[in-house]
């Protein structure tokens, strides 16, 4: 199936500035799924590159993005709150892409946890459903409550 895919930017906020992500888009895709990595790869990582050529196979367009902290090589994920705000963003990109194609959210591990938190948070009729791809979708050391309890305030 043919495709284009793009290197693209996008501002999470004043303070944290812009991120760097990658869009597939099949010819006539038939929905947008945005890709947040996990904790450990960034957006580029292998795990990452596949799913996206997979889901074009399909004929769905994703858009995988950096985290703030991946964006600068390394270090610690930022904060819950930053990297919510993240994800949140890159809905309002995604969104703007094709406002007729059904919008899907989630990720790898942390990427799944903070979309789902994100969403939880701040519910956003826009997306129509979040997919998760690998365990695990809570902290191993600590958390601050039961991933199940997100889960429960979800309302999509």
């Amino acid at each position: 199936m043919e495709k284009i895919t793009r290197a693209i930017k996008f501002t999470v906020s004043e303070r944290t500035g812009a991120v760097s992500g990658i869009l597939t888009l099949p010819g006539k895709a038939k929905a947008i799924f945005i890709l947040a990595h996990g904790a450990g790869a960034g957006m580029e990582h292998s795990f990452m590159e596949t799913m996206s050529e997979l889901l074009a196979d399909e004929g769905i367009a994703s858009l995988r993005f950096n985290f703030p902290y991946t964006e600068k090589k390394g270090g610690r994920p930022n904060p819950a709150p930053i990297l919510m705000e993240t994800v949140r963003s890159a809905i309002n990109y995604a969104s703007q892409i094709d406002e007729k194609l059904p919008l899907f959210a989630g990720g790898k591990s942390m990427g799944g946890r903070m979309t789902s938190m994100a969403l939880s948070n701040e519910p956003d009729a826009r997306v129509q459903g979040i997919v998760f791809f690998g365990f695990p979708l809570q902290p191993i050391i600590r958390f601050i409550h039961s991933f199940s309890e997100v889960l429960k305030g979800l309302s999509i």
